[in-house]
């Protein structure tokens, strides 16, 4: 017995049942429609995996039938059947999206041999569909993205540890997704109907942080003028993060550590114990061993936390997952920017991927959505990247005659570069260059004629302005081109 569902469209009865008998004798499921409009409805009430129609038939014919279907459903075939003396529609067809024709009268083997091509053609989308399903569970977790085996060891620990209550551990830089990861677990977690209660550390003042997270008794210092329940109270019966504990001092850490041991607290100037239920999820960019060794965290606090740990690698770690992670960003942020962004050119990858990215992912995020606003066209270009993006991996300084194309080259400082000065001098140099033709300039440059436009205006350079002296970031410039002379 075959699988597959077809609905043969005819206006002639006797035709009809014909197909109908011959593919119903090979398993197929077969339905009926006497015209096009009849196979509109019946396509809109079930679904078809393969629709066989006539070509010439009153109203709704089948060219019709093979401009909509495959845009209204995506997932169905059209094999048109056409007279001999028709074949320039059939060809046509095919260019509007018809699977292939047939031509009448209709041979059964020519007809069972193009069916089960085109059913094979829908086994293989259908897999293909399944496979994309698959890798985006594996390496796609509610934002999360990576198929690094770093990242796919960061997906697997979640799952494990989700609906458990034990305390957890992140680690990793500023931007590596420390704050996701702790709502993921929270969400996927028996907790996920609770509270999630976020609190960093590091941005809040030493004088205030206690009283943050543990609340305070009215009186109980200056400006208390009420009681105040605590981050601990709010978050009980779910979970709290805390980011950057190493930046707490060591008395609030002591009284974390019994809140963590007993779960029992006292709010500052209060009497009574309060017992909660939380789930603690800890997060630091720091060493955690280094920090204990620095006097920074406690001892016997970071074993309590690190009951699981979680290392979350640098971008730079794995660079891999920046084509995966750039097209989730264009997806989230073209919309936004009111243009259909299609993609990012090969260049533009190119520099991405090359980039050390020290403010990882949310750096990421921040430059894709700067370049979707940026971009002119379907796709990013490197024109549309920071200057801080496209320079990044520029070589060492090479001489004029090293370089007979004049492409950009430039010596990094130690000290690093003020790319914005940086920037300046290259546009003067390039319209001094160029005799102050823009379009000239602006191909030097790399740049879109109107991103020139933009940043000449950006900067104030105009035409009676001379080139900075070469005695700092401005000389940089002047090495991109060498001595001065013709283009």
């Amino acid at each position: 017995m075959r699988e597959g569902r077809i609905l043969v469209v005819d206006d002639e009865a006797s035709q009809r049942e014909i197909l109908r008998t011959i593919l119903s004798a090979e398993g197929y499921a077969v339905e009926t429609a006497s015209g096009g409009a009849e196979a509109i409805r019946r396509c809109q009430e079930k679904s078809y995996d393969l629709v066989l129609t006539d070509l010439r038939m009153p109203g709704t014919d089948g060219l019709a039938l093979v401009e909509r279907l495959p845009r209204d459903h995506p997932a169905t075939l059209v094999i048109l059947m056409t007279a001999y003396g028709s074949l320039d529609s059939a060809e046509q067809a095919l260019k509007r999206g018809a699977f292939d024709y047939l031509t009448k009268p209709l041979e059964r083997e020519e007809l069972l041999l193009t069916v089960r091509r085109a059913f094979e053609r829908i086994h293989l989308s259908r897999e293909n569909r399944l496979l994309r399903q698959q890798l985006e569970e594996r390496f796609r977790i509610e934002g999360i993205v990576g198929s690094h085996f770093r990242m796919q060891e960061v997906f697997e620990k979640i799952g494990k540890i989700s609906n458990s209550n034990s305390t957890v551990l992140l680690i990793g830089e500023s931007g590596t997704g420390k704050e996701l990861i702790a709502r993921i677990i929270h969400r996927q977690s028996q907790r996920h109907d609770r509270p999630f209660i976020a609190v960093n550390c590091a941005a809040i003042p030493e004088s205030l942080l206690e009283s943050e997270i543990f609340g305070h008794e009215r009186g109980s210092f200056t400006g208390a003028v009420e009681r105040r329940a605590g981050c601990f109270e709010l978050a009980n019966g779910g979970t709290i993060f805390l980011d950057e504990v190493a930046e707490m001092q060591m008395p609030t850490q002591a009284k974390f550590l019994r809140i963590l041991q007993g779960e029992t607290f006292r709010r500052l100037g209060g009497k009574h114990e309060i017992a909660v239920d939380v789930r603690v999820i800890a997060a630091t960019n720091r060493d955690p061993a280094e920090a204990v060794k620095d006097g920074l965290l406690r001892e016997d606090l970071f074993y309590r936390l690190n009951v699981v740990s979680m290392v979350m690698p640098p971008l730079r770690e794995r660079s891999t997952d920046i084509p995966q992670l750039v097209e989730y960003f264009i997806k989230k942020h073209s919309g936004s920017a009111g243009k259909s962004i299609q993609g990012i050119s090969n260049e533009a990858m190119r520099l991405l991927m090359s980039y050390h990215w020290p403010g990882n992912i949310r750096q990421l995020e921040a430059v894709v959505e700067r370049a979707s606003l940026l971009s002119e066209g379907p796709e990013i270009t490197h024109y549309d990247l920071p200057i801080e993006v496209r320079f990044f991996d520029l070589p060492v300084q090479l001489t004029p005659s090293q370089t007979p194309d004049r492409k950009f080259t430039i010596e990094i400082p130690e000290q690093g570069i003020n790319f914005e000065a940086l920037e300046r001098d290259l546009i003067l140099q390039a319209m001094e260059r160029s005799d102050w033709v823009i379009t000239k300039a602006a191909r030097l440059l790399g740049m879109s004629y109107r991103t020139l436009q933009y940043r000449l205006e950006k900067f104030q350079i105009k035409r009676d302005m001379m080139t900075a002296p070469a005695d700092s970031e401005s000389g940089l410039a002047e090495q991109m081109y060498g001595e001065k002379g013709g283009m």
